[in-house]
Order: structure tokens, then sequence, then C-alpha cells
């Protein structure tokens, strides 16, 4: 009996392989270079199911400590595509060598492996030479002031890529003055990473802004959310970042939502206080952000309580995780509220800058 396509479809499936911190490199990159083409898809974290669509490739599970984290789902044709267009706006050339400084549970890190499979080559460590390499603006900050391995390995490079939060432009222009080509990049898990370097989009991306909101078109968007409920409108991916346009290029100007970015990693301000307060039965407990050289944006927390900052630096690493201790504990007399109840995190940022 012949079934209806939509049928024939739901009944093929992909399995799901999860990624184990214990693969040797070579063995990851075997594995990817499968997932890439009709072998089993890779998972960057558990998930509830062991089959995905066929034309999933990667699961990238959101991180941070956001109470609704996503799971991704990548095709191999929107990571081949990321990884040229780079390639391409680089002018890199097969046999050149990318190193690897991030963590392979982030898609800066999964992208560095795809773009070292198209360049034919092994990606390589801080103590060996690269022509081009990504990092974050914390690793940026610590090769300027501190690690002097780091600061020659990036000056080596014929570029690098710095993005996962903002960059501070006095930060970047002491990078660039100490030999260092950085690039800025804006992208996501839903665009397969970078999509814009240096304001500029990369080859068969474009950009505009709807309703403030930044939106992306390209091959390198992602096929959806395994949770559903991706946001796409007349084929533009709205993101949760405002912006807009000067003199051709996109400038990020803000998130909509409530999440940071400190360091390369996520962090949802409200999943913070709705911790702290239930934790110290407090409603006076705000977490906010203030941008930063080294960080990007640092997490801080405000309160009218008498509470140690060691003692809240505990409580949020035990629960969501290291990058989540706070730089700084503010203590107000008021929490400054808006007109609908929420927190004024603006002013607190703006009064305690």
């Amino acid at each position: 009996m012949a079934y209806p396509m939509s049928v024939m479809e739901l009944a093929v499936k992909r399995e799901v392989q999860i990624i184990e911190p214990a693969w040797s490199m070579p063995h990851f990159l075997e594995k990817l270079l499968l997932a890439l083409k009709d072998g089993p898809a890779l998972s960057t974290a558990a998930l509830d199911v062991d089959q995905v669509d066929p034309k999933v490739a990667l699961i990238v599970k959101t991180s941070g400590s956001t109470g609704n984290p996503k799971s991704v789902l990548l095709t191999s044709q929107s990571l081949i595509a990321s990884a040229r267009a780079s390639h391409k706006y680089l002018s890199a050339s097969p046999g050149q060598r990318w190193s690897l400084l991030l963590p392979t549970t982030h898609i800066a890190g999964i992208n560095v492996l795809v773009r070292s499979i198209e360049l034919g080559t092994e990606p390589v460590g801080v103590d060996s030479q690269a022509e081009f390499s990504a990092i974050v603006p914390t690793q940026l900050h610590r090769a300027v002031h501190s690690d002097k391995q780091l600061l020659e390995h990036l000056q080596n490079c014929r570029a690098v890529l710095v993005g996962g939060a903002r960059l501070d432009s006095e930060l970047k222009k002491r990078a660039q003055d100490l030999g260092i080509n950085v690039i800025t990049t804006y992208g996501m898990s839903e665009t397969s990473g970078g999509v814009i370097y240096d304001g500029k989009a990369l080859d068969g991306v474009s950009f505009q802004i709807i309703d403030k909101h930044i939106a992306l078109r390209g091959p390198q968007i992602a096929y959806g959310y395994l949770e559903g409920g991706f946001p796409i409108k007349d084929g533009w991916f709205i993101t949760s970042d405002l912006g807009f346009i000067q003199d051709g290029a996109l400038v990020v100007e803000a998130r909509a939502d409530d999440q940071i970015i400190s360091g390369g990693e996520n962090i949802s301000l409200s999943a913070i206080e709705s911790y702290l307060q239930s934790e110290y039965s407090n409603p006076e407990i705000v977490a906010f952000a203030k941008s930063d050289a080294e960080w990007g944006e640092k997490l801080c927390i405000a309160t009218t309580s008498n509470i140690a900052l060691d003692e809240i630096r505990s409580k949020l690493t035990n629960r969501f995780g290291s990058h989540t201790s706070p730089k700084e504990l503010v203590r107000v007399s008021d929490i400054p509220y808006l007109s609908l109840g929420k927190p004024d995190r603006r002013k607190l940022s703006d009064d305690h800058s």
C-alpha cells in the first residue's frame, strides 16, 4: 500500500549520537564528516529523543541559565554554507589551518571543525601555528592583558574572528594595535554561527530591520527548533536583538529579551532573579548587566538586603554553572521599577556604571 509522502517522511528518522568529551580529534572529525553526509546526526547535549528528521545533521543545545533552552536543528547544507562563506570572506585556501580555542558544545567550536574539514586539515591548539582562529571577547581581553602565549598565537594568525558577545571598541583597537587582525562577527546557533563580519553580510546572506529587530536570511539559517516555534516570517529569521543599519552596515544595538552574553555564554537575567528571590524569599533582588571590556557584559546583582557576594556566587554556580557567577553586588535602598512593575535594569546599570 502506498502511503502519503508526509507519512512516509515521518516514518524515516535519523539516529542521534551525543558528542562525547573523550573523543579524540581525528575521531570527532570522522563523526562530524559522517553527520555532514548521511551518518548519525550529532548533538552537543543529551536529548529526549534518539532520532530526528533525516535532514538534520547537528543539534546544538542553546546554553546559559535560561528556563527554556532550545535545541537548534542544523542541516549539513547550512553548516557547509557557513564554512564556505567564511572562507570566501577570509580568502582561505586548502591546507590552511584553524586553531580550536572554543568548546565544541557551542556552534562556534563546531564551526572550526567544519571549516577544517573543508580545508582538509586538522585544527590545532594555542601552542601551534594557524592561519585563522575564532574566540570570544573575554579571550581577546586576556590575550591583550595577561596571556602572552595566546597573544603571540593570535598575532601570527591571518585573521581572528571575535564573536559571542559585544566587543568593546577600545579592546578591539588595543588588539589591532598589537598586531591582531580582529574581525567582529555576529550570529548565533540559529544562523550556524556568525553570518555578519564587521557589519557586512557574508556571501548569500541578507539582513534587514523588521519592527526594530534584526532579521536575517540565507542558507545558514537553521532548519528549526526540536521543540518547534521557530521565528520565521516571510523567509526571514527574526532575532531577539535590536539593531539598525548605518552606511550599509549592520549595527547591533541591544538585546530585546532579558538575556545577556557574558564571556560567550548566554545568561537569562529573569532566571537568575527568580532563583535568588526564591532562595532568599525576597523579591528585592534584581539581576542586571553592565558593559565590560573583558566580558562584553558582566552580570551584576542589586538588592536591598545584606547578602554576601560570595554566598550568591556559590548558589548560582551550583545551580547554573560557573559562567553565572556575578561580578558585582550592589546594595540599594530601593529597587527601581518600570510602570508595568518590571525592574528598571537600565537605570540600575546607568546609576552604578
